[in-house]
């Protein structure tokens, strides 16, 4: 069998971020799915948004569950903490990581098929508990692993390469999420790098469960006639409802933008996200409308990409536990036992 490397030595003259690394240090090993395939995009995506936010790839833990797009979190950040759970597991693996270390900044890496199918309930409890992540699901309808049968995210009335029509509803990730409590929610095109890498930024700086549904194109199984999850499908039918210009450190202002103006949106981190209005009728900051204007472009079959719903007050699952902020693995003994008198009175505060 035939082994292939990148190379251990960069280039001198590679330019650093101010961090001191080179895109090339975020970077993994050599993809080995299809060539073509959307997931490779998204891997582009994360190493650009790291690389650019001078991440440094020792404060990143990636998981991921199991399918095509659990393979990919090999394929960035390679020097970056990784654990790939069984299959639809990831959320409730990363909720412990979370618990334990609240320091690292959490990656989480699904499919349509480990999160919508397997993994929903666990999805489901990651997002209404407001556990601080970037949740990304790599969406493109069909199991690629198992030859192209239809995912639980698959269009009704969408053809398979063989031709057969789906009769089933989808799951609606991206509504679930909203409805669910997560206070970031975006939807990007795993062909629109310029669009994609900002709505990963965003989520980054976020300060709460960030969940992002990109669709991302199968080459060998999902990008025929009749997908709606093809490359030609979705440049066809993406409605933009909004896009972040930059993540920049910046003074907040409050302001009503007019139509097509930026929105200024603190973030808990201390930076400022720039969001550009589309539609004058949009609000990114209203749950309910954002649910009800992602429901009615569906309707008339769109695929709305974009900055969906941003919480700037967002709060975290350690806020709503009252955690230490001290991370739980760097406590001692005398902490984690603090003694019998300890023990009875938070006994009696149960009673």
């Amino acid at each position: 069998m035939t082994y292939i490397a990148k190379p251990r030595l960069h280039h001198p003259t590679l330019k650093t971020n101010k961090v001191g690394y080179t895109r090339r240090d975020y970077e993994g090993k050599i993809s080995t799915l299809c060539a073509g395939c959307g997931h490779d995009s998204i891997s582009a995506a994360i190493i650009q948004a790291c690389w650019d936010l001078d991440i440094a790839p020792h404060r990143v833990a990636k998981l991921s569950g199991i399918g095509c797009s659990s393979k990919t979190p090999d394929y960035f950040l390679g020097a970056s903490h990784g654990f790939n759970t069984v299959h639809g597991r990831m959320p409730s693996v990363l909720t412990g990581a979370n618990l334990a270390n609240r320091e690292l900044l959490y990656l989480g890496v699904s499919g349509d098929g480990d999160s919508a199918s397997i993994g929903l309930g666990q999805f489901a409890h990651a997002m209404r508990r407001g556990v601080r992540m970037v949740y990304i699901v790599e969406n493109n309808g069909v199991y690629g692993l198992t030859k192209g049968q239809f995912s639980a995210t698959a269009d009704r009335g969408s053809k398979s390469k063989k031709g057969v029509v789906n009769p089933d509803a989808p799951v609606d990730l991206i509504g679930m999420a909203l409805q669910l409590g997560a206070t970031y929610v975006a939807r990007g095109f795993s062909g629109d790098k310029a669009q994609l890498v900002p709505l990963i930024q965003g989520a980054i700086a976020h300060g709460g469960a960030a969940f992002i549904d990109v669709i991302s194109p199968c080459v060998a199984f999902n990008n025929h006639a009749g997908s709606t999850r093809s490359y030609d499908h979705v440049r066809e039918h993406n409605d933009a409802v909004s896009r972040i210009d930059f993540i920049d450190l910046a003074p907040e202002i409050h302001a009503e933008p007019e139509p097509g103006a930026v929105i200024m949106l603190p973030q808990p981190d201390g930076t400022v996200m720039r969001l550009r209005k589309l539609h004058a009728d949009y609000d990114p900051t209203d749950r309910v409308k954002a649910m009800a204007q992602v429901q009615a472009l569906q309707a008339q079959g769109e695929v709305v990409t974009g900055l969906l719903y941003v919480d700037p007050r967002a709060q975290d699952m350690h806020h709503g536990l009252n955690t230490v902020a001290r991370p739980l693995n760097q406590l001692g003994e005398a902490e984690l036992c603090p003694g019998a008198a300890a023990l009875d009175k938070l006994n009696a505060s149960l009673r």
